[in-house]
C-alpha cells in the first residue's frame, strides 16, 4: 500500500509507518527505536510521538494496515481467479515475487509472531487476527478445491489451511536463511505436490 492511499494519516505519518514497517520486517519489534525512524524520517522523536505516541501504537497501526493490505489481496484474487486452487497458487506466487526484495520479502506477522510473548497487547492482538484471517481464508480455498476434485484433504480444511500456511512461512524463513529465494519456490512445490497427489 503506498503512502498516499492509506487512510486517516498524513504524509508525514504515513511516511513514518513506511519505515517502521521496513524496519519490522528486517529485524522484528525490537530491532529499532524512535530514534531510528527519527534519523529516516528527519524529524524530531517528539514529533514522531505527536503522531504515534508510543512504539506499541506505531507498530499497531503498521499491522492494522498490513492486515487491511492482505484482506484486499485476497479479495483480489477472488475477483480475478476462479479456482480456489489457482488462488491460492496466487498467493504463494505473491510471496515468490516479493522474495528477492528486501523490503517485502518477510510477512511482519511472521517476524511479530516470534516475538508474541513480549508484544505489547495491542500489537499482538493485531497479529493474531492476522494469522486468522489468513488462516480462515485458505481453509475457505481449500474446501472449494477439494470439492471441486483439485486436491485432496488428508486432514480438514481447518488444519490444513494452518499447515500450509505455516509452509509459507516457513519457506520464507529458509529461503533467508539460505540466501536463496529458489528455496522458497521449491518447498512451496513440494507442499503442492502433496495436497494434489492424489486429486
Amino acid at each position: 500500500m503506498n503512502s498516499s492511499t492509506k487512510p486517516d494519516l498524513s504524509a508525514k505519518a504515513a511516511e513514518i509507518v513506511d519505515h517502521a514497517r521496513s524496519l519490522l520486517v528486517t529485524g522484528g519489534y525490537k530491532s529499532f527505536s524512535y530514534a531510528d525512524i527519527s534519523a529516516r524520517v528527519n524529524i524530531r522523536k517528539a514529533s514522531i510521538h505527536h503522531h504515534f505516541p508510543s512504539k506499541a501504537a506505531l507498530v499497531e497501526t503498521v499491522v492494522a494496515l498490513y492486515r487491511d493490505e492482505a484482506r484486499q489481496g485476497m479479495a483480489r484474487l477472488e475477483q480475478q481467479i476462479v479456482a480456489p486452487l489457482a488462488r491460492i497458487r496466487g498467493y504463494i506466487d505473491y510471496w515468490s515475487n516479493c522474495i528477492g526484495d528486501a523490503k517485502t520479502a518477510f510477512c511482519i506477522c511472521a517476524m511479530l509472531a516470534y516475538e508474541m510473548p513480549t508484544l505489547p497487547s495491542e500489537v499482538a492482538a493485531q497479529v493474531r487476527l492476522h494469522f486468522e484471517e489468513l488462516s480462515g481464508w485458505l481453509e475457505q480455498q481449500l474446501q472449494l478445491a477439494h470439492s471441486e476434485g483439485q486436491l485432496t484433504l488428508v486432514l480438514p480444511a481447518a488444519a490444513e489451511a494452518k499447515s500450509l500456511m505455516a509452509s509459507v512461512h516457513g519457506a520464507m524463513l529458509a529461503a533467508r536463511a539460505l540466501d536463496d529465494s529458489a528455496v522458497f519456490d521449491g518447498l512451496m512445490q513440494v507442499a503442492l505436490a502433496r495436497l494434489t497427489a492424489s486429486a
